[in-house]
């Protein structure tokens, strides 16, 4: 008696394929996502870092003993805001990324009293514009990282 069966194959190569290559392309597109958002971020704290309108002299925390005192020209502060790409808090390599942070501060060598214009003094009152910034652009940041995200992937899918 002759056996009757059917046989069915199934190979799923090039969907693994085209998996493989989406999932790829997914994490090569975090990181200049992340960036494209963080830039959003940037140049909104740019726009509200406050700018005097004349140079002003920052008296550091041994002014009473060396009598010394720094000029700082206007816009200082707004000049040394930058964003960098943080590896040690990003979850990733080269290849492509799970997870990126990018950090916008303002550089302490530069403007060392930017803490003081943040977060006020017991003298000054604050004038916050990071905060500001990421409160009033951040889902602004993340509608950008998303759209650089869906077009750097969306290459692939197609």
């Amino acid at each position: 008696m002759a056996k009757r069966s059917i046989k069915v194959a199934f190979d799923d190569s090039k969907a693994q394929a085209k998996l493989d290559a989406m999932l790829a392309a997914s994490r090569s597109a975090v990181r200049p996502a992340a960036q494209a958002g963080a830039e959003v971020l940037y140049q909104e704290a740019r726009l509200r870092c406050p700018v005097s309108e004349a140079p002003h002299f920052f008296y550091g925390t041994s002014y009473k003993k060396t009598g010394q005192r720094y000029l700082f020209a206007p816009g200082t502060l707004r000049d040394s805001i930058y964003q960098v790409f943080s590896k040690d808090n990003s979850q990733g390599h080269g290849q492509g990324y799970d997870r990126v942070t990018y950090h916008i501060a303002w550089n302490h060598q530069k403007a060392p009293y930017g803490f003081m214009v943040e977060f006020g003094t017991s003298r000054a009152p604050a004038h916050p514009f990071l905060r500001p910034a990421f409160d009033a652009r951040r889902n602004d940041a993340l509608q950008q990282a998303k759209a650089e995200w869906v077009a750097k992937v969306g290459q692939v899918i197609q």
